[in-house]
């Protein structure tokens, strides 16, 4: 009897997995997977829990890996759900709650086709599965921790495919064959605060912060590269916490976001801002402090034969063959990327992390067979 990955989207579902709760949904998973002869492995760190499960000896034979994450963004407030978050309650042919679309959905799918799959025709290979439960968090101790244990172990994955939402408005139009890299820059301008009557007696910071967020967004990065669109600079705020209109600050803060395509790199952007700073420093005599935090480089799975099978199985269960994307925001194939070439295919994203959250039943179901068939075709070429 085939797994139904519509009542396990329902299961985990109601386990209250948000960041960092594990929730019961690995617990969960562990005792499915290991039933169904995976060797299950967690992997907590850092109050973060994790799952590696693995079909299959680890050796010279093909090796086929899925990751995914169980954790969920909080709810907000519950009174503005018409639907329980962790309810899994179905109506009128969509399952709702938090996570439905990202991504328990994503997971269930293909826990149920691997687990169907090895127990009806057993590969010549490994399927490996790996679980976070820091996705939506900071992610430092969820697939980082996965890939770390398993570089110490000697496991490894030839191909992976990341189970994110991946398509617009339509099932099977898009995939990920990378992502833009993200990064965030901080930046501090020091002068001397004062009397906003006597200007000449203070030095302020403002009109320096001012030129320099007007120099970096109006700078063009690029105009976009063979598979990424033009990389982005966003000003996300500025501000001086000053309640008085007639005093002048002595510092003032802003920040801005970057998101860049393979023509760049985290290094190369800080340079640049470095001497962005230094110029306006040296022409108003303001002092600056940069910190930067970097979430992920930008990354290209160039087409082949890994992303032309997972493509194939997409057009066969929905006719439709979906276009190879870059665009939207990170996921961790970020990380995954340094193991193994990855590719990210899932359900529609509309819905995901908003109130009454929800996702189509059929959706789930034909994602299934969109997983059986990548298998099928993984194992058979």
């Amino acid at each position: 009897m085939s797994l139904d990955p519509v009542d396990l989207t329902a299961k985990l579902v109601r386990c209250a997995s948000v960041t960092p709760e594990e929730g019961g949904a690995l617990v969960l998973l562990e005792d499915l997977l290991g039933k169904a002869g995976f060797a299950c492995t967690r992997i907590d760190r850092g109050g973060v829990s994790n799952l590696f499960a693995r079909w299959g000896a680890p050796g010279n034979t093909r090796a086929f890996g899925f990751n995914g994450h169980t954790d969920v963004v909080p709810v907000g407030s519950r009174d503005d759900w018409t639907h329980d978050p962790f309810g899994a309650e179905i109506h009128d042919g969509r399952l709702y709650g938090r996570g439905a679309v990202d991504m328990k959905s994503g997971v269930a799918a293909f826990v149920a086709a691997a687990v169907d799959f090895v127990a009806q025709t057993p590969p010549d290979g490994s399927i490996t599965i790996t679980i976070t439960g820091d996705e939506e968090g900071d992610a430092l101790d969820g697939t980082v921790a996965i890939l770390d244990w398993m570089e110490a172990q000697g496991e490894r994955m030839d191909h992976c495919l990341v189970g994110e939402p991946t398509c617009p408005n339509i099932m099977g139009e898009m995939m990920k064959i990378g992502r833009r890299g993200s990064m965030t820059a901080y930046f501090v301008a020091r002068g001397q605060q004062g009397h906003s009557a006597y200007p000449h007696r203070a030095r302020n910071p403002l009109p320096a912060l001012a030129r320099l967020m007007d120099r970096l967004a109006s700078h063009e990065l690029d105009a976009g590269t063979d598979h990424f669109d033009a990389s982005t600079l966003a000003i996300t705020t500025i501000d001086c916490g000053n309640p008085a209109n007639n005093v002048i600050p002595a510092s003032g803060r802003a920040t801005v976001n970057i998101r860049f395509n393979d023509a760049h790199s985290s290094d190369s952007l800080t340079a640049w801002m470095q001497a962005e700073v230094d110029k306006i420093s040296a022409e108003t005599g303001i002092d600056f402090d940069m910190q930067v935090k970097v979430s992920g480089e930008s990354f290209i799975t160039e087409p082949g034969a890994f992303s032309e099978l997972v493509a194939d199985a997409v057009a066969e269960n929905t006719g439709i063959r979906p276009v190879y994307s870059t665009s939207g925001g990170t996921s961790d194939a970020r990380f995954v990327k340094a193991h193994c070439p990855v590719v990210e295919f899932g359900l529609v994203g509309r819905g995901m992390h908003q109130v009454d959250e929800s996702v189509e039943l059929a959706q789930i179901t034909q994602l299934k067979a969109i997983y059986a068939g990548i298998l099928r075709r993984y194992f058979t070429r």
